[in-house]
């Protein structure tokens, strides 16, 4: 198992992971060290405890706004897909003919089914690394 040095609020920790997860924790230590500096400036110095439980609590306040966006997202996504379904059934049976999609809308929908699963995978990799 990998050992790698990670720098959070001006210390260095040596953490182990596993075989291909370096560069997310690094990223992941990044993320804690970026919140330790916004805490001091606006809070100064703190114990190291606290510090890295105010910076945990700040991710998870950011990561469940995250959350929430991916299902809303995600049901907004379910919701499109069976508008067209329903509207390819109804083109196939002759009941109805669907208007063209413009691109820009198209495109609206891939940006947002682009986001969405972003969001998925960087929620699906914390979870895995809360483990």
């Amino acid at each position: 198992m990998p050992e790698i040095q990670v720098n959070i609020g001006g210390r260095s920790f040596d953490v182990a992971c596993a075989q291909g997860e370096e560069a997310h924790l690094q990223k992941a230590a990044k993320m804690i060290d970026t919140e330790t500096e916004i805490l001091a400036k606006h809070m100064g110095r703190l114990p190291e405890a606290r510090m890295l439980l105010m910076a945990g609590l700040m991710l998870a306040d950011r990561t469940s706004g995250l959350e929430e966006r991916v299902k809303t997202a995600e049901a907004a996504l379910e919701e499109t897909q069976a508008k067209l379904h329903d509207l390819r059934r109804r083109r196939g049976t002759g009941s109805a003919s669907a208007e063209p999609v413009s691109e820009g809308a198209a495109m609206a929908f891939a940006d947002i089914a682009d986001e969405a699963e972003a969001l998925a995978d960087m929620i699906e990799r914390r979870r895995r690394a809360e483990r």
